[in-house]
């Protein structure tokens, strides 16, 4: 393989793999705190794509009972103010899902498969209301949604090229600063360390002072903010391929997390990272066969290291 070659499949495998991380970081981040897997973050997903293409002035399709509809021009945002109030809007989505789904059942101390039936429940209901409000169509970001920049930067020389979409440099700044800023936050500030409290001992840290509900709630609403973002950066990048557009992603989220390690937050941006890159790599007459690649490098790495590459080994005394 040619080394521009190499150097631009590498630089395309870093910049789906960081959105990968932090659509996976979403799911960790739950399961840390209630050792569960929150099915309804691929719907998350969904709605932060749908959230941005609308507050970008993007117009809805046919079908549904919102066909046609589009804001006002004058009320139309630019893509980076967008994607930040999308995530928020994603973010309490979560919240809501967290109050309906998970709180009445974890209240009533149930088992957590049944509150993983819950969320999975959840999750055909937004994706059915989406299809319901919108119909089933794709859509695509307007051209122009990054103002004047070029749609491809050369890295290489004129000779030898390397020429990099404008919109996978952005997903892989925005995705690295997301992810500098969110490690930061859970390692450095009293919020951070109050969550990491609640993730290791939720009965201790109670005793301690700590508002366990409001960390679960702050853990849902960053989840769903990571979520939604993941979903417009993706979104921006290939399309919304319809209401469904995030369960593909949501799979790849959990291969993710199992690759890297349940509830490991280093983990899951190891595990996305290698996941995108071996998916960067696959040659395009094989582009079918990516994710079979994909699961396949998890089913190996499993056989090896059933705990994932930065899991731990828990001891289970009898």
């Amino acid at each position: 393989m040619d080394f521009s070659v190499f150097l631009q499949q590498f630089l395309n495998g870093l910049s789906i793999g960081s959105v990968y991380a932090i659509f996976a970081l979403g799911y960790t981040l739950v399961f840390s705190i209630l050792g569960i897997i929150n099915f309804a973050h691929g719907a998350v997903f969904t709605l932060g794509a749908y959230f941005t293409y609308v507050l970008c002035g993007g117009a809805f399709g046919f079908n549904g009972i919102l066909a046609n509809l589009s804001l006002p021009k004058e009320l139309h945002l630019p893509f980076f103010v967008a994607i930040f109030i999308s995530s928020i809007l994603a973010g309490g989505v979560s919240v809501l899902i967290e109050r309906i789904a998970f709180r009445p059942l974890r209240d009533r101390q149930a088992d957590p498969l049944l509150t993983l039936v819950s969320s999975l429940g959840v999750a055909v209901v937004i994706v059915n209301t989406i299809q319901y409000l919108v119909g089933a169509e794709s859509y695509n970001f307007p051209a122009n949604i990054y103002g004047s920049l070029p749609p491809a930067i050369n890295f290489g020389t004129i000779d030898k090229p390397i020429n990099i979409r404008t919109v996978q440099i952005v997903i892989f700044g925005v995705s690295g600063l997301i992810l500098a800023i969110l490690t930061y936050g859970i390692n450095f500030t009293k919020l951070g360390k109050a969550m990491k409290a609640v993730a290791e001992d939720a009965v201790t840290a109670s005793l301690l002072g700590i508002n366990t509900d409001f960390f679960i709630l702050l853990t849902f609403f960053v989840s769903g903010f990571l979520g939604g973002l993941a979903g417009t950066l993706v979104g921006s990048s290939v399309s919304i391929s319809g209401p469904y557009f995030g369960i593909g992603f949501g799979l790849k989220g959990l291969a993710v997390i199992v690759l890297g390690g349940l509830g490991n937050i280093p983990g899951a941006v190891v595990g996305g990272v290698i996941l995108g890159l071996a998916e960067s790599f696959v040659p395009s007459d094989q582009s079918a066969y990516k994710d079979a690649v994909a699961f396949a490098l998890l089913f190996i790495v499993l056989l090896v290291r059933p705990q994932g590459l930065l899991g731990k080994t828990f001891v289970q005394k009898v």
